[in-house]
């Protein structure tokens, strides 16, 4: 009998053992192949393609929203986003550019730092993500905050973890409104180099900044190439007619070969600071002795003569509408030109179909200004020393928690936290690793050259 019910005995054990073992291996099963069965049960989510990469799995999705989240009854759109499947059990990023979505894998800085998942987010009316036909009046800051909050909700059951919004630039401003409409959602913001235009007619901080950025000399070298530019006109708007014809390119949206000319030349000083380095101080041309087309040549690589073509315009037209509706944008005075300029900086409203009406709402950007002065919780920015965007920039007050502004010296609109002084880049660090539940760890997901390649200079002028 005893005989009897330790073999009995030993099989229960050997069957639960077994049991268990079945168990943990369909769990583990799950969590490496069905990733996508579980966002594809997502209401909404339709897959567009999967991209296979090592250690990870990248999905590309379209995520159904409504074009007005006031009247969610009243029309839909496909809002296209990314997946980069780190583990269901990892901290999860969300990331705008504010742009256009890569649909190449790619990781934002604190992804890298959380070792996480990345959930990627195309803006609303950056094409493909436009509704049909487009109503410009549902572009707002609210309802783009509203798109992101919907993809939280809905994938918040799938990635339990923590979750962080980030993005540079326009996607800085992005993470930042929509912490400021749904400030319950994330458990911490990192925001780079995000312009904070509060009043949208006063721009006498960008002039100052422009007066002191850099070297003296490398300043005046750029404002005697941009004067030069200018003087030449007439030849060098030829070389640009030419260009536009080999290009098939038109400029119908500016309404002149000359405003477009002007407007290419005008954003030299402020893209050149934008995007190159200090070192790139050697290469600026004598503007006395360069040729035409070592100029014309110049003003391209900096500025880029596509900018204010048709072709170069359409595809931020989204942008520029926001910029003359609620964001704001730069209007500087550059003395330097004298009467050389014949239009100024010209407004967004140049660089929008007049068929598309706007109005510029000087309310927004004030309410969410003061809202992240007093209200701030767990938000970083992260600006550089010579970006000119960073002269008008968020700031913190009274009433603001566990947030912070840091700059990296030298650094131009690129600024990130690895390029931090070494206190500050601690700090940044064990913040961003605390607020995705971290806390106490140091290592970070090994450098990949391709998912940590910087992003490419999508814009090489004024636009965030």
């Amino acid at each position: 009998m005893r005989k009897v019910l330790r073999w009995l005995l030993s099989l229960v054990v050997l069957i639960g053992t077994v049991a268990a073992a079945g168990t943990t291996t369909a769990t583990a099963a799950a969590d490496a192949t069905d990733i996508k069965d579980r966002l594809l049960a997502v209401p909404g989510m339709s897959l567009v393609e999967e991209k296979p990469y090592d250690g990870y799995r990248y999905f590309v999705l379209n995520f159904t929203q409504p074009v007005d989240h006031k009247h969610p009854s009243k029309g839909t759109f496909q809002q296209r986003i990314t997946v980069l499947h780190k583990d269901v059990s990892r901290p999860t990023v969300m990331f705008t550019s504010g742009y256009n979505v890569s649909t190449t894998p790619s990781r934002s800085e604190p992804t890298r730092i959380v070792d996480g998942n990345q959930v990627s987010v195309e803006y609303r009316f950056f094409t493909p993500s436009r509704p049909q036909p487009a109503d410009w009046s549902k572009l707002d800051i609210w309802q783009a905050a509203s798109d992101q909050h919907a993809i939280y909700q809905a994938l918040k059951p799938v990635y339990g973890a923590n979750w962080l919004t980030t993005g540079g630039s326009k996607g800085g401003m992005t993470a930042t409104y929509y912490e400021r409409f749904y400030p319950r959602d994330m458990d911490g913001v990192v925001a780079y180099v995000a312009p904070n235009d509060v009043v949208n007619d006063e721009d006498s901080a960008y002039d100052r900044f422009l007066a002191n950025v850099g070297p003296k000399d490398c300043r005046v070298a750029l404002q005697k190439v941009q004067r030069e530019t200018l003087v030449r006109r007439t030849a060098l708007e030829e070389k640009y007619k030419d260009y536009l014809a080999a290009n098939n390119y038109t400029v119908n949206t500016v309404g002149s070969l000359d405003k477009a000319y002007e407007a290419t030349v005008l954003d030299l000083v402020w893209g050149f600071w934008q995007y190159q380095p200090e070192s790139a101080c050697a290469d600026v041309p004598d503007a006395a002795t360069v040729s035409d087309q070592a100029l014309f040549d110049y003003v391209d690589a900096v500025g880029g003569w596509s900018s204010y073509a048709d072709q170069g315009l359409e595809r931020y037209t989204p942008y520029y509408y926001q910029a003359g509706t609620q964001l704001g944008s730069p209007d500087i005075a550059q003395p330097w030109l004298g009467k050389l300029s014949r239009y100024g900086y010209q407004p967004p409203r140049n660089f929008v179909p007049r068929s598309i009406p706007m109005k510029f709402d000087r309310r927004a950007m004030p309410d969410v200004d003061n809202w992240v002065r007093h209200h701030a919780n767990r938000m970083l920015y992260v600006y550089g020393d010579n970006d000119p965007w960073g002269a008008e920039r968020f700031r913190l007050g009274k009433g603001t928690r566990d947030s912070y502004v840091l700059t990296a010296p030298h650094a131009n609109h690129g600024a990130n936290v690895a390029a931090l002084t070494a206190g500050d880049k601690e700090l940044a660090t064990q913040r961003i690793l605390a607020w995705a539940g971290l806390s106490g760890t140091t290592a970070k997901a090994p450098h990949d050259a391709k998912l940590d390649r910087p992003a490419p200079a999508r814009e090489l002028t004024l636009r965030p």
